[in-house]
């Protein structure tokens, strides 16, 4: 998208202008989160893939809640890769 401008071809005594506009594609889901089972006092990784990098970082959540990083989660994201590391899983995690 940040190539959207005004691009100008001159020849000296002429030139010729055109506006490129650039349709930015939105953020699809290239592999989505796969089920996993724990057991009681490990760890486990949520990995998903994304079609782009975001603009904003992705949210993780449980239910309803908004997941923040902290010493239960481990929130990462490589440019289309984004994991959530749950550590030290109990029932309650499910």
């Amino acid at each position: 998208k940040s190539d959207s401008d005004t691009y100008t071809c001159d020849i000296g005594d002429a030139q010729s202008r055109a506006k490129l506009l650039v349709q930015e594609m939105p953020v699809h889901f290239k592999k989505g989160l796969q089920n996993e089972e724990a057991k009681e006092g490990k760890q486990v990784k949520l990995t998903c893939e994304l079609s782009k990098t975001p603009e904003a970082p992705v949210k993780w959540m449980k239910g309803d809640t908004v997941l923040c990083a902290s010493e239960k989660y481990e929130l990462k994201q490589r440019g289309t890769v984004a994991e959530l590391i749950i550590r030290d899983v109990r029932s309650i995690d499910s």
